[in-house]
């Protein structure tokens, strides 16, 4: 996603900023020195297998833990010289809810704001109107001991939100959902958004990120093996194929032994030749069935996707050292 611009034409200031980030436990090294932007208003998504680094990510940027190396800059503040800044423009969201289940929805939504030194009107005002948002304002009296998994995503959420944060860190949000529930917290992400909220996303959804990001980092090993947007990751894998179906051995063969760079498989009748999938190569692909008689019965494109991507860049027998970033 391109960095976006003031008016001035000068690239606008980004909601989080990291030069080297390095942490380490004992002899573990967790996080070797890793670089980020983020621009103000998008959502970016940090990819990675189960400790890859992307919680410790987001506790550095959101001051829980303190760096052993690096710099960073959230909300446009320091993340050393002035945490307290930092706290005040962040929400976050972690892997395990905040929600308190013995009282009610209400409850723990009037607590935050208390917690946010909310004059009590204002507080209950934001209350009302963040439950009617997500809602919940039907289950708002109910202990939230009683709510789904995904209401109770959703009051952690707007709990976060009471403190009207301008970066929100959500640390696998939609972790243990089922598919419903995660689709409407992918709308609800989609919605902050367009409010003008930055919203920092770790997943291990590929088709999470893939639906949400504008940009995407890949983390493995302490490192970003790469990132950029979903499409160009994807052009970072080879793979492109298109697969030809035939169930006429006759006309497999004869297409078999007319076209060249294929890989053949004669028990299914199947013929895979090399492609991006880009407009240009498929009209020379059909131009030259054509032009041979080859007609097939069934044409599939095949291009790489964000699991291609994930399981090339952090498989067992990558090599520590970071990709090129995609720019």
């Amino acid at each position: 996603m391109p960095t976006s611009k003031q008016g001035d034409g000068r690239p606008a200031p980004a909601a989080v900023s990291a030069v080297g980030l390095r942490k380490s436990y004992g002899d573990k090294t967790v996080l070797d020195g890793i670089d980020l932007h983020i621009p103000a208003g998008s959502v970016f998504a940090l990819l990675g297998p189960n400790g890859a680094g992307k919680t410790t990510a987001v506790k550095i940027l959101s001051t829980l833990v303190t760096a052993d190396a690096g710099q960073a800059r959230v909300a446009g503040h320091d993340l050393t010289a002035d945490p307290q800044a930092v706290r005040t423009a962040i929400g976050v969201t972690g892997q395990f809810s905040a929600v308190d289940g013995l009282i009610t929805g209400e409850e723990n939504m009037l607590l935050m704001a208390d917690l946010h030194h909310l004059p009590k009107q204002e507080g209950r005002r934001t209350t009302t109107e963040l439950l009617a948002r997500f809602d919940l304002t039907e289950a708002a009296k109910k202990p939230a001991a009683t709510y789904s998994g995904g209401m109770k995503r959703r009051l952690d959420i707007a709990m976060t939100l009471v403190g009207d944060p301008r970066i929100i860190f959500l640390d696998e949000p939609t972790t243990g959902l089922d598919p419903r529930s995660r689709h409407n917290m992918w709308q609800i992400i989609r919605e902050l958004v367009t409010t003008g909220v930055t919203v920092f996303l770790t997943t291990q959804y590929l088709e999470e990120a893939d639906q949400l990001a504008d940009r995407i980092a890949v983390l493995h090993n302490g490192r970003i093996a790469a990132q950029g947007t979903a499409e160009e990751l994807k052009r970072l894998i080879p793979g492109g194929h298109v697969r030809l179906r035939f169930s006429d051995p006759a006309a497999y063969h004869h297409a078999a032994t007319t076209l060249r760079e294929i890989t053949r498989n004669d028990d299914t009748l199947t013929l895979h030749l090399p492609s991006d999938g880009s407009q240009r190569a498929l009209r020379s692909l059909l131009d030259r069935l054509d032009t041979t008689g080859i007609e097939a019965d069934e044409l599939t494109v095949h291009t790489p996707d964000l699991d291609d991507v994930f399981f090339a860049l952090t498989g067992p027998d990558i090599p520590d050292q970071p990709k090129e970033t995609v720019r």
